[in-house]
């Protein structure tokens, strides 16, 4: 028997797909006369897939794509909360706005997930994880969702799926907008943006800054009474020149600046911290070079760096939460300094009509730095992992309708020897009902990191990667000329020769308690994916536009080291996510949107089960004149208690407010 909750939003879809039909079925000569005119309408296209722009339709991969217009309407002010609705992704935060963010996908951990900012990779050196806690959506055009294994294009980490995240480029006429915003937690957020085009040069840069004063790490209804800070500046540009013959050079930069303060733990109770915090300082850089060599042969050289200080104080006063007893936390500060490069220079070749070749070379280097500051050691002086890898891929086209790849890429590293993946997909579809089945079977690994490999008394040398598969078969379905997409597919992964930290006084270094990383572990995931997007309803009195957006995921995972068969820590089996946007004229949108997380465990041995939540929130924006708009947005808005980490903060019910000015500037 389904949960109340489920069987609701069920109940809704089914309604709104009944709504949907006969609203077309009037406004049939409406549509025909629209297709009849001379009306040229661009198909989206998906990069990550196959490195190449592929239209989405053509996609054999499990991929999702949120779009900068997106967030922007709802007021979305992280990609963290933008990934939070998407497909198959399990994203919690410890605490407030700065706090860590993980996100996890297809039963995979943090470190199986790769993250790229404009070709960048920005995955950490010695964690092996992203942090989304200071990434604003700001000045982002898109972020592509890309599920499954997929080593052979991406290469290490990628076993989970990958993240693709684009800068905005500047188009058409130069524009100017400001935003200020006022809310909750005695937050101020306020920003500036410019961009445009002129010419073969184009620009979008943008300066915003994020300050919040009230919101505890740990969660208030746990005794935490100290309020922890966040301060964010963020600055980017992408500057982007076109060159003759369909060339294109683009460079970008992002930096990122925040401090966090935070709150800990007492042996094992949680505790409110005095005093303790962090300071991220992140670059990001890269270039692209893109040119058609002749008619069928292109390619493109991107070179990109990304870097990451993060200083961290322990705090100067700690108050275990569940004794009350106040003492020293254990003192220990440390600066953590990583960098990664990646070079890759790609080159594609359309064979024949129905065939396109992709080969390239990657080289990837990862450096990473560890000192204890409050005693002036280096714990980890300036240690790097790097590959080189070469790749290659054929897609297949016949007649529009039978689409595939199949790929292979072998990987050479300095501190393990190498990695070989491959990855193969097929699709079918029937254009004139618009159904579409797909499926894939790839492979994945992640290389050790830093810490795991170097880390006094704890790395092993010795560490092979960990390695994955995985499959997946999908259905997608549109109708009523895409006014209605639906998706349904399974996916199974199989993770091996997982890195765990094991106690073996016999094996592991004598200082470090008897506990090392060792290639032990073992997991499986398999679940089901079903999404729903439906344009209700187009151009009628009072309403402009109603759509609804609807996903599920259901997510079994078993740990198989050890014969455990318990299930992965901090996977739901169990969540959905919904979104209304109704626009009763062209000047006013509300939003509505919610979640559900089902019940989950903190940890490996499911002795710290979490209780499954849902929230709701909701946004307004309104359009007074061309160039000033007003909004609001409410979260928690029905005041659920709940956590996302055990332990720690979630906001309670809480408004924001503000103003967003723009206006062109044509030369």
């Amino acid at each position: 028997m389904c949960q109340v909750s489920v069987c609701l939003v069920i109940r809704v879809l089914i309604l709104v797909i009944g709504l949907a039909v006969p609203v077309q079925t009037v406004r049939a000569q409406e549509v025909a006369m629209a297709e009849s005119s001379e009306v040229i309408e661009t198909q989206e296209v998906v990069v990550s897939a196959t490195k190449t722009e592929t239209p989405i339709r053509e996609v054999t991969s499990a991929v999702e794509v949120i779009s900068g217009e997106q967030m922007q309407q709802r007021k979305v002010r992280t990609v963290a909360e933008a990934l939070r609705w998407a497909q198959g992704m399990a994203v919690f935060q410890s605490g407030g706005p700065g706090t860590n963010v993980d996100v996890r996908m297809r039963g995979g951990t943090p470190e199986q997930t790769l993250v790229l900012i404009d070709g960048a990779i920005v995955n950490s050196a010695t964690l092996g994880t992203y942090d989304f806690a200071n990434l604003t959506s700001d000045n982002i055009e898109r972020i592509e969702i890309l599920r499954g294994s997929q080593g052979m294009m991406w290469g290490s980490d990628a076993m989970g799926g990958v993240i693709n995240i684009t800068t905005k480029r500047g188009r058409e006429t130069p524009n100017v907008s400001g935003f200020a915003e006022y809310g909750s937690f005695n937050t101020i957020r306020e920003g500036a943006t410019v961009s445009g085009k002129k010419g073969p040069v184009d620009v979008a840069a943008s300066l915003t800054r994020w300050d919040t004063a009230s919101f505890s790490a740990i969660n208030y209804r746990r005794g935490a009474s100290e309020r922890d800070g966040f301060h964010n500046w963020q600055g980017s540009v992408r500057l982007g020149v076109d060159l003759p013959k369909d060339g294109r050079l683009d460079f970008n930069f992002r930096w990122m600046d925040g401090i966090t303060n935070l709150d800990g733990f007492a042996f094992t109770d949680p505790a409110d911290v005095l005093g303790a915090k962090t300071q991220s300082k992140q670059h990001v850089f890269s270039g692209s070079y893109m040119q058609p060599i002749t008619d069928w042969w292109s390619q493109k050289l991107t070179l990109a760096r990304a870097t990451d200080n993060l200083v961290t104080s322990s705090g100067t006063l700690q108050r275990n939460l569940v004794t009350g007893f106040e003492d020293t936390p254990f003192a220990f500060n440390s600066e953590i300094s990583t960098t990664s490069n990646r070079i890759e220079w790609q080159h594609d070749f359309q064979v024949a009509k129905p065939v396109m070749l992709t080969a390239g070379y990657q080289f990837r280097e990862q450096l990473g730095e560890f000192v204890d500051t409050l005693n002036g050691t280096s714990l980890i002086p300036n240690k790097g992992v790097s590959s080189n890898a070469g790749f290659a891929e054929a897609k297949l086209n016949l007649w529009d309708r039978l689409f595939g790849t199949a790929g292979i890429r072998q990987d050479e590293y300095n501190v393990f020897g190498s990695a070989t993946t491959y990855r193969v997909t097929a699709g079918y579809l029937v254009k004139e009902t618009g159904t579409k089945l797909r499926g894939s079977y790839g492979t994945g690994f992640r290389a050790p990191t830093i810490n795991q490999l170097f880390f006094p008394d704890f790395g092993n040398p010795n560490l092979k990667p960990e390695k994955s598969k995985g499959l997946d078969i999908a259905l997608d379905q549109s109708l009523f000329n895409d006014r209605v997409l639906l998706s349904a597919g399974y996916f199974w992964t199989r993770y091996q020769n997982l890195i765990l930290s094991v106690f073996d006084p016999a094996g592991c270094p004598p200082g470090g308690f008897g506990f090392c990383a060792q290639n032990i572990g073992a997991a499986r995931a398999d679940g089901l994916e079903a999404s729903a997007k439906i344009q209700v309803v187009r151009d009628r009195p009072w309403i402009k536009s109603l759509d609804v957006q609807f996903q599920y995921t259901y997510t079994n995972t078993e740990n198989l080291t050890d014969n455990a068969n318990t299930r992965l820590p901090k996977w739901p089996l169990h969540q959905w996510s919904t979104i209304v946007s109704y626009q009763p004229v062209e000047s006013f949108r509300a939003n509505l949107e919610g979640r559900y997380i089902g019940q989950r465990f903190n940890d490996t041995f499911n002795d710290q089960p979490i209780s499954s939540f849902y929230v709701w929130n909701a946004s307004a924006t309104y359009d007074v004149s061309k160039s000033v708009q007003i909004y609001g947005r409410a979260d928690n808005i029905f005041g659920r208690r709940y956590e996302e980490v055990l332990y720690f903060g979630t906001p309670i019910k809480s408004i924001f407010g503000g103003v967003r000015i723009n206006f062109d500037v044509p030369l």
